[in-house]
């Protein structure tokens, strides 16, 4: 005769599972009830403002519309059609891969040298160094708009006395159109390098000291060395840095809008301050569209950036 017979419905076995079963429902209702907060507030300052301004772009909204929000026309790409083929828009899209093709590349580079000489030597002081480099990061850009105004200024600036040191007549900074961009780059690269060369320098450290030796013992010089040991494990900590500040730096508003407001003759424009014009112009479906436009060129550089610099196998 048989005695391991499966136990019969509501048999002791099936009776003891369910507490059990009641027990984790109790539990996942305990955990919403915990996440509901965060996912209302979510939900209605993050998801609802984002649909919503998905539905103006394709709409002729205007400030004008805000009591009959739903009133408005749909016209469809129209907006797309009027942002990328507005001369205004492409100027302050030719200034915005301007400051990116310049301000990311010496941001990484200047912040990597930093990082590595950190770390090679300054052992007593690398905490003083750290906290300096990195206090622009955390200081309000308002102060430093100030700093870096009285530094450009033409006639009594820092910058221009130093120069005239050397019998080099410097340029009006901010009121030239040919170097109004490059004076907003320095001011960029100086105020974030300090976030960058802190991320890179905790990856140098991470970076096992019998490789370097293994590579001393092999041959390899310092560039060698650099390049076939430090710069593949540091692929990681380079893809972060470098896609934070590419997203960063291509959404750059706080430079012109506080420093030139987007001038001289629109030479620092760029398409998040001609958003925020737009949007002040009460055309808010076209600045909805502007807004898309830069997601899609965030998300195409975040794609590349990934290719370039996700570690190899």
């Amino acid at each position: 005769m048989r005695t391991d017979a499966p136990p019969a419905p509501g048999g002791p076995a099936t009776r003891g599972c369910r507490p059990e079963s009641a027990r984790r429902r109790r539990r996942g209702y305990a955990a919403w009830g915990f996440a509901l907060p965060f996912t209302v507030l979510f939900a209605v300052f993050m998801i609802l403002p984002v649909g919503a301004s998905l539905y103006m772009a394709f709409t002729d909204m205007r400030g004008a519309d805000l009591r009959s929000p739903l009133a408005v026309n749909f016209i469809g790409l129209d907006n797309f059609v009027a942002a990328v083929t507005d001369p205004q828009f492409q100027q302050a899209a030719g200034n915005t891969v301007y400051f990116v093709g310049v301000a990311m590349p010496l941001t990484l580079g200047i912040a990597l040298l930093l990082a590595a000489l950190l770390n090679s030597g300054l052992t007593w002081f690398r905490s003083v160094f750290r906290v300096g480099f990195y206090a622009p990061v955390v200081t309000s850009i308002v102060a430093v708009a100030v700093v870096w105004r009285f530094l450009l200024q033409p006639d009594f600036g820092l910058i221009n006395s130093a120069l005239g040191l050397v019998g080099i007549d410097g340029p009006d900074w901010l009121t030239d159109p040919t170097w109004a961009m490059p004076s907003l780059i320095m001011l960029a690269v100086w105020r974030n390098v300090g976030f960058s060369m802190v991320i890179l320098l905790a990856g140098l450290q991470g970076i096992p000291k019998d490789l370097y030796e293994a590579a001393s013992l092999d041959g390899a010089g310092a560039v060698r060395t650099f390049r076939s040991v430090t710069v593949p494990l540091l692929r990681p900590t380079l893809l972060f840095c470098a896609v934070m500040t590419g997203i960063a730096y291509l959404q750059f508003f706080e430079e012109p809008f506080v420093m030139t407001q987007g001038g001289p003759l629109g030479a620092t424009n760029s398409v998040a301050y001609e958003i925020y014009n737009q949007f002040g112009f009460g055309d808010y479906g076209l600045s909805a569209a502007m807004s898309y436009l830069l997601f899609v060129a965030i998300a195409i550089l975040s794609f590349l950036q990934f290719r370039l610099l996700r570690p190899k196998n």
